[in-house]
């Protein structure tokens, strides 16, 4: 594909994510064409081809995304719709060459995930996954200076407010713990994908437990442990109560000789000294405006990762869901995906 081709874009997804980010981000590039947008809220579709002069409009509720996939000419599905809904939209549109990116997490089941990944290699396309902060030099510099490192453990914590009521009076996908896994699900991915990215391991066991209460829709927290593929530990921790301690580090990478402590995305620091000092980044933008260039370069090295390498991401948290299932038993990660 020729640099100076224009890319014809479908957004499979048109909620405020998609309005407030992917959009905007993919017209900043220059290059790209939005030709078609399809969503399951129709107003939402309509509002969003308004703002942005997106010639066609598709209902996902009759179908709307395959006759989409059928009738425009697309070279890039960005697809943001909730995990829960992905089946076989993603596969439809790499079977025909479309390049695909997709938002984090990639499913629900492996089973889900696996089939999408499987089609995208027979087809070859280029893939990405929504794990924007690969691109933020913050994690960038984590990962080069724990290079020669041998960790040992990472500790990863994230708090936040009271999930929403059983009783409240408006219901969202959000609030249904079979779709929307909790923030375990939400951040979990991020949390282990760099995590991943940082040190350059992987996950090969995983367990966790959840505490549930009748009165709240989602998990009230969750505690994983991860053994990695080099004996290493993890433990992410989420925790939803409306409080949380003050100046705590998102993570903590314990390894031979010390640590290094990532603070939100302000700082580095190495045994209590400053490494690395943050300036404000957009990696949405940056993860956007990367992809767009590899898609136009033919070029898959340009990007962080793709749809597969995303896996090891999505199956460690999925694998911990089931394990809180089975009370905490200890789950296989390879096994796991495997088993669809």
């Amino acid at each position: 594909m020729s640099t100076n081709q224009r890319l014809r874009v479908a957004i499979y997804g048109c909620g405020n994510f998609a309005k407030r980010t992917r959009i905007p981000n993919l017209l900043q590039t220059g290059v790209v064409d939005i030709v078609a947008a399809c969503d399951s809220n129709l107003q939402a579709v309509q509002e969003i081809a308004g703002e942005f002069n997106i010639p066609s409009v598709y209902h996902s509720g009759n179908g709307g995304a395959y006759k989409m996939l059928d009738a425009e000419a697309i070279d890039v599905l960005y697809s943001i719709v909730p995990a829960y809904v992905r089946t076989d939209v993603e596969v439809r549109a790499v079977e025909k060459g479309i390049h695909l990116f997709s938002e984090k997490p990639q499913a629900i089941t492996m089973r889900v995930a696996r089939c999408i990944d499987n089609a995208v290699q027979r087809a070859g396309v280029i893939s990405t996954v929504g794990f924007r902060e690969r691109y933020r030099p913050l994690f960038q510099e984590a990962r080069r200076f724990l290079a020669d490192k041998n960790v040992v453990h990472i500790r990863f914590q994230s708090f936040g407010g009271l999930p929403p009521s059983t009783n409240a009076d408006t219901k969202t996908w959000w609030a249904e713990m079979d779709k929307s896994g909790g923030r375990a699900l939400d951040w979990g991915v991020h949390a282990t994908d760099y995590s991943r990215f940082m040190t350059g391991l992987n996950v090969v066991r995983a367990q966790a437990f959840y505490c549930e209460r009748s009165a709240y829709a989602t998990a009230l927290s969750s505690s994983f442990n991860y053994c990695f593929d080099n004996g290493a530990t993890m433990v992410l921790s989420f925790v939803s109560t409306g409080s949380s301690p003050k100046n705590e580090p998102w993570f903590t990478v314990f390894y031979e000789g010390g640590c290094l402590e990532i603070y939100r995305y302000d700082r580095i620091e190495v045994n209590g000294d400053v490494l690395y000092k943050a300036d404000e980044f957009d990696p949405w933008l940056e993860q956007d405006k990367t992809f767009i260039r590899a898609v136009q370069t033919g070029d898959a090295s340009l990007l962080h990762s793709d749809y597969h390498d995303g896996l090891f991401s999505l199956a460690p948290v999925l694998a911990g869901w089931e394990s809180a299932r089975r009370n905490g038993e200890c789950i296989d990660v390879a096994s796991f995906m495997d088993d669809v």
